[in-house]
């Protein structure tokens, strides 16, 4: 019995001496780590590069109205007020020379179509074919008639919000907003309800008693006429004096009386 019970307990002990031995080699158990257990800081990215912005207008809403895009950018008064390039001469058979101040920042196309048919020489000489008292007086038709142009393509409307002013010049036009060729029509008085019906591209700014002068009638009796358009830029000189001066029918002679219708009695 007392045999047995040593050599179990050398077995324990020697068992025991094993499992401390083995325990001291073994690593700690790890502790939390304060990196890990805190929440990691955001990273900051870059903001995304702000929009560049492109010639095309962005698409409507609904119940919102496109945005108009100018066909040419704008032009900043400086660049033609007073600017012999954007000024045109026209010299009337009324007996002097108007001064205008074209507006290329509201109707680019209108306005080099009229700069183009004056150094053309296009409108030297035309007539003014349809003139109402009170309204306007309209010239630009070669045949005088109201229904000739030039060989050019029509020109799409520009309509802006020019008021149509005494002195403003603004294009004529048949039904179609899109027909204006190079007619055009110089306001005698104000007449709001042309603006944007109508495409304005300009105002006189000297010589309106020559435009005030001009024969009246659809048609007048005596046209008067453009002698000469120039774009002030070129400098053409006014034509001489004997040039601007309109003809003035012949007043109709009474018929002639006879001796014999003289001597005649007096009808009763």
């Amino acid at each position: 019995m007392k045999s047995s019970f040593r050599p179990l307990v050398l077995t324990a002990m020697a068992f025991g001496l094993v499992s401390a031995a083995v325990a001291q080699d073994a690593p700690p158990a790890p502790g939390p780590n304060p990196e890990q257990s805190q929440p990691a800081p955001p990273v900051e990215t870059p903001a995304p590069p702000p929009p560049v912005e492109t010639s095309a207008a962005p698409a409507a809403t609904e119940g919102t109205p496109a945005a108009e895009v100018p066909a040419v950018p704008a032009m900043t008064p400086d660049q033609y007020i007073n600017v012999p390039e954007y000024m045109l001469n026209i010299d009337l058979s009324t007996g002097g020379r108007i001064v205008v101040q074209l507006y290329p920042n509201v109707a680019p196309n209108h306005v080099e179509r009229i700069k183009q048919l004056a150094r053309a020489g296009f409108y030297d000489g035309i007539k003014f074919h349809r003139v109402i008292d009170g309204f306007m007086a309209q010239t630009g038709d070669p045949t005088a008639t109201g229904q000739g142009g030039s060989q050019l393509p029509d020109i799409k409307a520009e309509f802006n919000p020019t008021p149509h002013l005494r002195g403003t010049l603004s294009m004529a036009r048949a039904e179609s907003e899109d027909s204006a060729n190079s007619q055009f029509f110089i306001m005698l008085q104000p007449r709001f309800a042309l603006d944007r019906r109508y495409t304005a591209f300009g105002r006189v700014i000297s010589g309106m008693q020559y435009v005030d002068a001009i024969h009246k009638g659809e048609p007048p009796e005596v046209m008067s006429r453009m002698v000469q358009v120039s774009v002030a830029a070129d400098n053409k000189p006014i034509p001489p004096a004997s040039m601007l001066t309109e003809a003035v029918p012949a007043p109709v002679a009474a018929p002639a009386v006879t001796v014999d219708e003289l001597n005649a009695p007096i009808k009763q």
